[in-house]
């Protein structure tokens, strides 16, 4: 049996002469002790013709590997029949135990160096190629991208007010943070406005109000040397905001390299982020879609499932363009539906073959034309029930145009159009006499004569004669008199016919 042993010097082949110690796996240690037994026999036929590089097919040796997968290569190139097993282990242990009595003209020094020499170039050769390791350049870029901003606003923000005190004015009509500094860095002192020329920094109608405002400036005077530490700061000023606009240039080139469907579908400062929060492009391509729509809103998440109230419906993605352009109350829906197809694009840009960014385009077009339909008509859903549908016409437009109507500014009280009031031709009809309503009888208190429950018969004698008076009264006035009749609200006077 042969046995393929590699070392940092390359590799090396051993013939094995008992076979059968290899049987006795926890027993064969003691065959290594020292390098006199490790070392015997001489070199075989079959041997040297491997080393020459002759055709393996003479060589009807079997041959000990550590790796299966070169074993089976070995065998399909060079016809050899290889070995692996725990035995082949524990010999292969055992010849790295004695490898500098085994290999002559190697010593110690020599072998550790050549070991590190392969460590560093086999380190450098799986990160050169390691598909982990190829967004490393987007990540420190979005990383080195997010710093540049934050020093910029703390520089712009020093340079407002430390300028301020001379001319604060400027601060005021200039809100353009660059072309303050820029104007900042040619004016210098204030009494050089009126003879400075700002048309390539400024427009004219600012200009001529930057003028007008350095005549009239409250501000106070400064020395010198004020002045050359303010332009100095202006200067790191404009040259951060020229590397901050290079490493947005490299910075999209690279995303479109890199990861094309992702940045059609969110933008290369969202995907770039996503990224880098994730650590990698292919650990992002393992995040489901719920987890990439909350990406970033890690605390408010936990918060939320802590104090039992509503979970965040978005994180880094709520700065896409698509969200940024919907209505507060479908973004929640477009977050969801986004998440879902940039998880699809995430994994076809980590995983697939092809490196271009049709299917982003693809799906980008049918979350617009969804966005469109939420926007436009409202949600609708044909298959819910009816007071679904309901709450959906709502807020339709109705095409009905109202006329004013002009019979509510009248406060005259209306008459009823059902019937109309005729007027009582003189005998035609007799007015029926009317009806005297019989008076009920008052009852008595009750005196000491009678019984409580016993009604009074008899009046008192001054209420009889007021009585009688008043019907002796009646019966003496004319048959004829005018009667008044209410009949549907209007009165109506009616002469009595006898």
């Amino acid at each position: 049996m042969l046995v393929l042993f590699e070392t940092a010097a390359g590799y090396a082949i051993f013939k094995v002469l008992d076979e059968q110690k290899l049987q006795q796996v926890d027993s064969l240690w003691k065959e290594f002790e020292t390098p006199e037994k490790a070392n015997k026999g001489k070199l075989g036929k079959s041997l040297k013709k491997v080393l020459k590089k002759v055709v393996a097919k003479e060589a009807h040796e079997q041959l000990a590997i550590t790796d299966a997968k070169l074993g089976g290569v070995i065998k399909e190139k060079l016809n050899l029949s290889c070995v692996h097993s725990p035995a082949v282990a524990e010999l292969m242990r055992g010849i790295r135990n004695q490898m500098e009595g085994l290999i002559t003209g190697l010593p110690a020094r020599e072998i550790s160096a050549m070991s590190l020499g392969l460590a560093h170039s086999l380190s450098r050769y799986k990160l050169k190629f390691s598909p982990d390791k190829v967004d490393t350049m987007i990540v420190q870029a979005i990383c080195l991208l997010d710093d540049l901003d934050k020093e910029l606003n703390n520089y712009i923000m020093r340079c407002r007010e430390w300028y301020g005190w001379h001319f604060p004015e400027l601060g005021k009509i200039i809100t353009d943070n660059l072309a303050y500094c820029k104007s900042v860095r040619k004016i210098g002192d204030r009494t050089n406005v009126a003879s400075m020329d700002l048309s390539e920094i400024l427009p004219e109608e600012i200009e001529a109000e930057v003028k007008l405002a350095a005549e009239i400036s409250m501000g106070t005077e400064v020395s010198e040397e004020d002045i050359a530490n303010i332009m100095h700061l202006c200067d790191q000023v404009i040259e951060i905001s020229e590397y901050r606009t290079q490493l947005y240039d490299y910075l999209k080139n690279r995303m479109m390299a890199i990861a094309p469907n992702l940045t059609v579908m969110v933008g290369e400062l969202v995907g770039a982020r996503l990224i880098s929060h994730a650590g990698s492009l292919l650990n992002l391509a393992k995040h489901p879609a719920s987890t990439v729509q909350i990406l970033g809103a890690e605390k408010a998440l936990f918060r939320a499932l802590k104090t039992r109230r509503d979970t965040p419906k978005y994180g880094l993605i709520y700065h896409a363009s698509l969200v940024g352009q919907t209505t507060a109350k479908n973004k929640g829906k477009i977050s969801r539906m986004l998440a879902a197809k940039t998880a699809l694009a995430i994994r076809y840009d980590a995983l697939g073959e092809d490196t271009n960014a049709e299917m982003g385009v693809e799906n980008r077009a049918k979350l617009e034309a969804r966005l469109r339909y939420l926007e436009e008509k409202g949600i609708r859903r044909i298959s819910g029930s009816g007071k679904a549908l309901a709450r959906a016409d709502k807020y339709q437009h109705k095409s009905d145009v109202k006329v004013y109507d002009p019979s509510g500014d009248s406060t005259l009280p209306t008459v009823s159009k059902k019937r109309k009031i005729e007027e009582v031709e003189e005998g035609e009809e007799e007015e029926k006499p009317v009806e005297a309503k019989a008076k009920k009888v008052k009852r008595e208190a009750p005196t000491e004569g009678n019984h409580p429950c016993r009604e009074a018969e008899t009046e008192p004698p001054k209420k009889k004669k007021k009585k009688e008076k008043k019907k002796a009264e009646e019966e003496s006035k004319p048959e004829e008199e005018e009667t008044a009749v209410t009949y549907l609200g209007t009165r109506v006077y009616i002469e009595a016919l006898t």
